[in-house]
């Protein structure tokens, strides 16, 4: 057994000192937008940089969650993480059981144009045309159908088919079970973690759904949390904005930045509570269908 050397101990400590720093610099942000949305106004006001709050206040929150176009966009962008997550999973985990399946007929082809759709890109126009003559602008259907599913995601999740035994679904046709049967009864559950890992994807990217909002959404009552988070770092000018960060609660005027840190921090802890729930299916999730497929 080889002795660990003087140093070596030296460079295992040096790259822990760095990884830590690292870290320290990454979470340092975070923390301080925490910090500020907490931040009573008068503190705030008489500070120029606040690092650890005297004076600890839930009133911006409390304003944001009374606030309508607040309200109205964090339920929407639940909506899109929950129903679109869902639907996402249904056509994605479909489609790759059926491409897993040998007698598929013309099988090869499909997998060739999936293939074509992740490596080139149609641009903006295309799926605005295809959006608008389905008449979903302003629906919020426009935000969930076009990128109801993902290729890419379809062709890994076919390899974590793949790895099923055969021999599953031949007993399953014995004791009569339909095609649909089978996806449902057995290769659903046996497919949890590519599920979990997958539906974090998916979950991801409907709550940041801001793009496609600003092509297809025109209404206010549709926009998503992102859209409006965004009108309060950026435009606060704006009659949306200014509705929301330049209102009064009570008689104490709330700061704008305040106001600003506390929706960064509603618009970003669900996702990290969220990700540890299904951090340990990930590698399993992933891998398997990467390596298998």
């Amino acid at each position: 057994m080889n002795q660990r050397t003087t140093s070596d101990k030296w460079f295992d400590r040096t790259i822990l000192a760095s990884l830590i720093m690292v870290a320290l610099v990454m979470l340092f942000p975070f923390y301080y937008i925490t910090a500020v949305s907490f931040t009573a106004p008068i503190e705030y006001l008489r500070k120029s940089i606040v690092l650890f709050p005297e004076n600890w206040t839930l009133l911006s929150y409390r304003y944001l969650f009374s606030n309508n176009v607040f309200i109205r966009a964090a339920g929407v962008s639940t909506f899109l993480a929950t129903v679109g997550t869902a639907l996402s999973l249904i056509v994605t985990s479909a489609g790759a059981y059926a491409l897993s399946r040998k007698r598929l007929q013309g099988r090869r082809v499909l997998l060739i144009l999936i293939l074509m759709t992740t490596l080139f890109n149609p641009g903006i126009i295309p799926p605005y045309l295809v959006v608008r003559d389905l008449h979903l602008i302003n629906t919020i259907w426009a935000l969930i159908l076009p990128v109801l599913t993902s290729g890419w995601y379809v062709i890994l999740m076919k390899g974590f088919f793949d790895s099923i035994p055969d021999e599953l679904e031949e007993a399953a046709k014995i004791d009569g079970a339909t095609d649909m049967g089978v996806w449902f009864r057995i290769i659903l559950p046996l497919s949890l973690p590519s599920l979990a890992a997958f539906g974090l994807f998916y979950a991801v990217a409907y709550w940041n759904t801001f793009f496609s909002a600003v092509l297809y959404i025109t209404k206010p009552d549709l926009r998503p949390l992102q859209i409006v988070l965004q009108m309060l770092l950026i435009d606060s000018s704006s009659s949306s904005s200014g509705e929301i960060a330049n209102s009064m609660a009570g008689e104490i005027a709330i700061p704008t930045d305040t106001l600003k840190m506390a929706a960064v921090v509603i618009a970003t802890v669900p996702i990290l509570l969220v990700y540890p729930l299904l951090q340990k299916h990930f590698a399993k999730g992933v891998m398997v269908g990467s390596i298998k497929g």
